[in-house]
């Protein structure tokens, strides 16, 4: 008589993602590491007042306080944090938290999976609307109002069948190794009963934060890739020495360093940007390290102090989030806002809520932006808004121009 013998084996960051489940996981991928928490054991507060942002970390802090156990792994907040500094985070302390390293496929994970559906396309606002707003914001920006803006389009698509989130998550992350891809569910504690989930697989990192160590990799500047090996070599070295493009960069490095300096020292800037790519984008990186002066302070309150750069909003900022109010007709919610976790020692990683999603059953509402500067042309920033859709639109199988 034959045994049946069985081999067990490790646990892989794959199986993490094979396990993700809508409506019920928190989904997380960096370059070095892979999170999945499932269940709720808790959902972070409201504020009293009327900014959200502002007591964000007191609150986080407490909360963590509260759940902390002598003897069991310490709790952790997930979730994301809004572009709008009045509208509430979307945070949760979940039932059960898995960690292991970064995401690695066998060749039979790697296959792209189809998502088998037709998708009727609307974008808001319209490109022709789209230039005019950039054309808008140029007369700001040339009459010295504005040193940058951020201008942001939508696309809305609907199709007949449910959207399968496992399947889309499994095509964003295979492409993204480098990056960083995420699912959050967006509605505990909220009354809306219909389900609704931030998808997305995001190049740019705006903190971790890991014991006393401090690491932020603002990026801005960007320019499309190319499928012809020479012209994507031109597109990359151009965008290297792109004036445009390493003025918006500085005007970003400057605003985050500025930010950063009263928590830590030191705080080492480099001189000049590197590049980072993604399958469809050029990026300008600047990868800044720094060293907590007080370590009592989180992940989630040098995330605060930071949001929002000038790479998603502008600057002034100020000046910059109501002119933003004033030309983009739809409301941002999570987009360019914050996706992460932190932990009750404060440690923790938030990235910046870029090339994403949200899904609603049959729907998926895609984000894009750009960076205008006063030498930008509205046509090329649309263009560069219809590149960074194609993230996401690729994921989907859709190749069409947006």
């Amino acid at each position: 008589m034959n045994a049946n013998v069985q081999i067990a084996t490790m646990p892989t960051a794959a199986d993490l993602l094979a396990d993700y489940r809508p409506g019920n996981s928190f989904f997380f991928a960096s370059p070095q590491a892979t999170l999945l928490a499932q269940g709720t054991l808790a959902v972070l507060p409201r504020s009293e007042g009327a900014n959200e942002l502002q007591t964000l970390p007191e609150r986080a802090g407490r909360l963590l306080a509260q759940l902390k156990q002598p003897g069991q792994s310490l709790p952790m907040l997930v979730g994301a944090v809004p572009f709008d500094p009045m509208q509430p985070a979307q945070l949760v302390v979940p039932l059960d938290t898995r960690k292991l390293g970064s995401l690695s496929f066998t060749q039979r994970e790697r296959q792209w999976r189809p998502m088998g559906s037709r998708f009727e396309m609307e974008a808001v606002p319209a490109p022709e609307a789209y230039v005019e707003g950039v054309n808008k914001a140029l007369k700001r920006l040339r009459a010295g109002e504005l040193d940058k803006i951020v201008l942001a389009r939508t696309l809305r698509l609907t199709t007949p069948q449910p959207i399968n989130l496992q399947q889309l998550l499994h095509n964003l992350a295979i492409h993204n190794t480098h990056g960083y891809t995420f699912a959050v569910d967006l509605t505990k504690g909220q009354t809306d009963k219909e389900n609704k989930t931030l998808i997305g697989a995001s190049p740019e990192l705006l903190v971790a934060r890991t014991g006393r160590v401090v690491v932020v990799n603002p990026l801005a500047g960007s320019t499309p890739r190319s499928k012809d090996p020479e012209e994507d070599v031109r597109r990359s070295q151009a965008l290297l020495q792109s004036p445009k493009d390493l003025r918006e960069h500085a005007l970003v490095i400057e605003a985050v360093a500025e930010a950063l300096r009263p928590y830590c020292d030191p705080l080492h800037v480099p001189a000049a940007p590197s590049l980072v790519q993604t399958s469809t984008m050029w990026h300008l990186s600047t990868e800044i390290r720094g060293e907590l002066i007080d370590p009592s302070v989180s992940s989630l309150a040098l995330a605060v102090a930071l949001h929002p750069t000038p790479a998603v909003c502008g600057s002034p900022t100020e000046l910059a989030r109501e002119a933003i109010k004033d030309i983009e007709p739809f409301d941002r919610g999570f987009y360019t806002g914050l996706v992460g976790w932190c932990d009750a020692s404060g440690d923790g990683e938030w990235i910046v809520t870029i090339r994403c999603a949200v899904a609603e059953n049959q729907s998926l509402n895609l984000y894009a932006g750009a960076g205008v500067v006063a030498e930008s042309s509205a046509e090329a920033e649309l263009q560069e808004t219809s590149a960074k859709f194609r993230t996401m639109l690729h994921a989907m199988g859709l190749n069409q121009e947006s």
